[in-house]
């Protein structure tokens, strides 16, 4: 049995890059996981594990920035493996542009993205942790979220949002049992480190950003909440 048996997690944007890395390691500490991307299956998380641990598993197509496609979501991961235990907000895209030359929907897309499904799925599992008196959300910043880089205004925009409601939501649920806490990685072997900083070279891969998860999800103790956790150096 796994440090996560019997728990049930919530993973977004599981299809590839650090969100893939966590569903999987959740999926292999015993964890049911309900995870999803844009586009769904093929090519998942699921990909990865077999036997018992594929088969405890979901994953399915969810549009984050969309408050109907979250509450679907919920409503399958409700009835199919039961309320969440633990939710990673993780989905997020990037666009590279001089702030100047950035477009409007350029803008709204990225702060979507990132920012707005971290409420919106958030707040859509959020009524039954409360219930059940306890629980841990974890969402994925960015060192972006901690410091400026030039030609990534929203990209920037939305992860320091991310840590201010990763700390907002510290305070407004302390009381309640559910820990809050966000991962600010530096450069990580993904798609969007290629996409957001052309010709950088990653520090760590996703199954390193993935182990800081699991620690918060399971030995972390209930005291740690509303920590933004610097991964970089």
């Amino acid at each position: 049995m796994g440090e996560l048996a019997g728990r049930v997690a919530v993973v977004t944007g599981a299809s590839r890059g650090i969100g893939r890395a966590i569903a999987s390691s959740f999926a292999r500490a015993g964890a049911a996981v309900a995870g999803c991307a844009r586009g769904g299956r093929p090519d998942s998380f699921l990909d990865e594990l077999g036997g018992e641990d594929q088969r405890r598993c979901l994953h399915r197509a969810c549009d984050v920035r969309s408050r109907d496609d979250v509450l679907r979501f919920r409503a399958t991961v409700e009835s199919t493996l039961g309320p969440a235990d633990i939710v990673v907000n993780n989905a997020g895209t990037v666009v590279r542009a001089a702030a100047l030359e950035l477009a409007l929907e350029a803008w709204n897309d990225v702060l979507a993205a990132n920012l707005t499904s971290t409420f919106l799925v958030t707040q859509a599992f959020l009524t039954k942790m409360k219930a059940r008196g306890g629980g841990r959300i974890i969402n994925l910043a960015s060192i972006s979220g901690r410091l400026g880089t030039a030609m990534l205004s929203a990209y920037c925009a939305a992860k320091h949002g991310v840590v201010g409601l990763t700390r907002a939501l510290a305070e407004e649920l302390r009381g309640d049992g559910i820990a809050v806490n966000a991962i600010c990685p530096g450069s990580v072997d993904t798609e969007m480190l290629a996409q957001g900083m052309p010709g950088a070279q990653p520090d760590m891969s996703p199954a390193d950003v993935a182990r800081v998860a699991l620690f918060l999800a399971t030995q972390a103790p209930l005291a740690l909440t509303g920590a933004c956790i610097d991964v970089f150096g």
